[in-house]
């Protein structure tokens, strides 16, 4: 709801304010698209105002909505975070062993391809 409102300048008509002093506020056509219940209409149900008390309820809900989102986004990253770590460590581990099996099996076989290995001039 908060991202399809569009905040605006604008100024009152002089019969209103004279001196034109720039207000910041919402169009409240634009807002009653979004939610009817946050304009009040007049007798005839013409949009008359934003009834902004209640969009900054809206707006306050829907704020801790998402700060509840991003901190359940941040546990879950911070899990994440450590399960790399031990997935890290548990295949440094495992690479570790891998190569010392392979070295440990190169020396075994060393002495068997040497001598079972010959070059031309030898034959």
């Amino acid at each position: 709801m908060p991202l399809a409102l569009r905040p605006v300048t604008f100024q009152y008509k002089p019969s209103i304010d004279p001196k034109g002093i720039p207000q910041f506020g919402l169009i409240a056509e634009e807002v009653d698209k979004v939610d009817p219940d946050l304009v009040l209409r007049d007798g005839k149900n013409q949009i008359y105002t934003v009834r902004y008390e209640a969009v900054n309820a809206k707006l306050l809900n829907e704020f801790q909505k998402e700060h509840k989102q991003v901190a359940a986004h941040a546990t879950e990253i911070q899990e994440l975070k450590q399960h790399l770590a031990a997935t890290q460590k548990e295949m440094t581990t495992r690479l570790a062993l891998l190569e010392k099996a392979v070295a440990r099996s190169a020396e075994k076989s060393a002495p068997t391809l040497a001598a079972t290995t010959s070059t031309p001039e030898e034959k």
